[in-house]
């Protein structure tokens, strides 16, 4: 995570908990919240380590409008927490390990109900890096899914996206392999049980030039539409576009449905605007999703009180799941819903599901196809469509790796 998202998430978690220290103070002593808090109190932090996990795509993911090849899966940052009754949590690692590990030495002693109440989350936003973890752990210790930790028994199931069709008709570069490549990816990722695919756009923004990248992203948005009738459109342009190139490439899909839109240009209200008086006027309906790349929280604020976004993106580690805990209620009250961004890291949509589970108000979550030798990833499933998160003990994602 870029070291400047990470400084406005820090800014922005602060500032929410301290809109939210009344109602967290008394949701701490509140009876309902002793039990849980009393059985966290019985286990200290022992030890906390450092290590990584690799994730593997099954396949090369290309080129987006603004960055180069992604590759076939990072090797992820995790921490893993272990307390003095032999309990164990682990999660990716939130920021820089190198911040991490002198933050670490705060939480070694500590009682894990200093550290977090399940009411809340994480408690001091310094130890935000480990904030996954500690949801993990917490999980562990009360032996319950993450999902039932934020008040549901049952986990609210929500749709699933394929967010790996990127611009992998260009590659190899020296022998592009055209759409058919992207049809190919849509009929794996068909087969994984996706039934909604987001479609990278903007080839024309560094890659090709920009009147034959646009005209590539439109034949691939109407291709994509036509041999998968039953399957939901989304398009994300990574701000590749200017509002009247992005309403050039409206024009040219007038019978595709697009489900959401998402980061067509750094967001303005007078950009925002332009594209909304734009989809009005044509009866457009569609979602508009942003708040991923560089995210400003107080702009983002003013485009959903204005009606100019549905959707909240930022990430989910970069934010942080206590911070989207928060987030969520002021959302529902803006008429908003939320997607944190998931890509890079199967990961990151496992932690979705489980937010998305225990507190609804999400549209969809996206998704990263993966596999991997380091950890289990076996508990979670796809079903018509819609991923259905683990019901084992915190996230409920063996760590196979020793570390």
């Amino acid at each position: 995570m870029k070291r400047r998202t990470f400084i406005q998430a820090l800014n922005f978690g602060i500032a929410t908990a301290t809109l939210y220290k009344g109602y967290a103070n008394e949701i701490l002593f509140s009876s309902d919240a002793e039990p849980e808090n009393k059985v966290l109190s019985y286990h200290k932090i022992k030890d906390i380590r450092f290590s990584t996990v690799k994730m593997n795509y099954p396949r090369l993911v290309g080129k987006n409008a603004r960055l180069d090849l992604h590759g076939y899966g990072p090797d992820v940052e995790i921490c893993v927490i272990k307390t003095d009754q032999g309990a164990m949590g682990w999660a990716s690692l939130r920021g820089s390990r190198r911040e991490a590990e002198q933050i670490s030495r705060e939480l070694i002693g500590k009682k894990m109900s200093d550290l977090f109440s399940p009411k809340v989350g994480t408690l001091l936003q310094t130890h935000i890096p480990f904030d996954i973890a500690l949801h993990d752990l917490a999980g562990v210790i009360l032996n319950k899914p993450v999902y039932e930790i934020l008040g549901r028994k049952d986990p609210i199931i929500t749709d699933y996206y394929s967010g790996m069709i990127y611009f992998d008709d260009l590659e190899p570069a020296d022998r592009p392999s055209g759409i058919d490549r992207i049809l190919e990816e849509c009929q794996y990722d068909y087969g994984v049980g996706y039934r909604q695919f987001k479609l990278k756009i903007g080839r024309g923004h560094k890659w090709m030039p920009f009147s034959k990248g646009l005209q590539r992203d439109i034949e691939v948005t109407k291709a994509v539409a036509d041999a998968f009738p039953d399957c939901r459109i989304l398009v994300d342009g990574n701000n590749g576009f200017t509002s009247d190139q992005f309403i050039q490439y409206l024009k040219g899909i007038p019978m595709v449905n697009l489900f959401w839109i998402e980061e067509p240009f750094h967001e303005t209200v007078m950009d925002y605007q332009k594209l909304s008086d734009f989809l009005k006027s044509e009866g457009i309906n569609t979602l508009l999703a942003d708040g991923e790349a560089d995210p400003d929280q107080n702009l983002l604020r003013t485009l959903f009180e204005k009606k100019l976004l549905d959707v909240h993106l930022t990430d989910i580690e970069g934010l942080g799941f206590t911070n989207w805990r928060n987030l969520m209620p002021k959302l529902i009250q803006l008429g908003a819903q939320a997607s944190p961004h998931a890509w890079g890291s199967l990961l990151k949509s496992y932690y979705t599901a489980h937010l998305a589970g225990g507190l609804g108000n999400t549209v969809t979550i996206e998704g990263v196809t993966s596999t991997s030798d380091d950890v289990d990833l076996s508990g979670y499933i796809v079903k018509d469509g819609k991923l259905i998160p683990s019901s084992s003990a915190g996230f409920g994602i063996p760590l196979i790796k020793q570390i």
